[in-house]
């Protein structure tokens, strides 16, 4: 069994996560796992978990036997207290997801990082299961110009998202490296690969 660098892409949105789990895997160092996209996996209406969430949320946010995830969004961010709820139950099934998924990769992946892309590291304090975290940052107006550019929504939905987690700054100040993401993806690429040695050598 392999002992893989636990390596840990967080960031507002639209900042670039994605884009810097891209670079490290076509460099062919490290294994990506999403933890929105386990979270798309695990909003099924056929677990338990997906039971607790209906009652939580109510019916109408299932739409065709499926979670309508839009819906979902809507309610969640315009409660506070029913986000809070909602994250409680989720975020503990989504830790436990990427823990099984690192266990995969250290005995099938040759590769010397596991890289995880968490926007909420901080919020949820999971940053502590991870050897180094990389805090990917962009000047606001850009992100969220990025935002409404892949999304349906404006930038009100923007600034209330944003408003749920902590300033970039802290999770600048707190991340181990940062990679700011103000330009091209050519720029953006050079800066990560420089990273490369130090995250191997963790």
């Amino acid at each position: 069994m392999l002992i893989l660098k636990k390596v840990a892409i967080t960031g507002g949105l639209a900042c670039g996560k994605s884009s810097v789990c891209q670079i490290l895997k076509n460099h062919g160092v490290a294994c990506v796992v999403n933890a929105d996209e386990i979270v798309h996996q695990l909003l099924s209406t056929k677990t338990d978990l997906g039971h607790k969430i209906a009652r939580l949320l109510g019916s109408d946010v299932i739409v065709n036997g499926q979670f309508d995830r839009k819906k979902i969004a809507e309610k969640v961010f315009s409660d506070p207290k029913k986000l809070l709820d909602f994250e409680k139950l989720l975020h503990p099934s989504t830790l436990e997801e990427i823990n099984k998924r690192y266990m995969q990769a250290s005995k099938s992946e040759s590769v010397p990082l596991f890289v995880v892309e968490i926007p909420l590291l901080y919020e949820i304090q999971a940053e502590d299961y991870y050897d180094s975290v990389i805090t990917v940052v962009s000047d606001e107006n850009i992100a969220s110009q990025r935002f409404m550019k892949n999304t349906s929504y404006g930038k009100e939905e923007y600034e209330r998202r944003m408003s749920r987690q902590l300033p970039i700054s802290i999770k600048a100040k707190r991340a181990d490296y940062i990679v700011e993401n103000n330009g091209d993806l050519e720029n953006l690429k050079n800066s990560v690969i420089k990273l490369i040695p130090s995250l191997v050598s963790i």
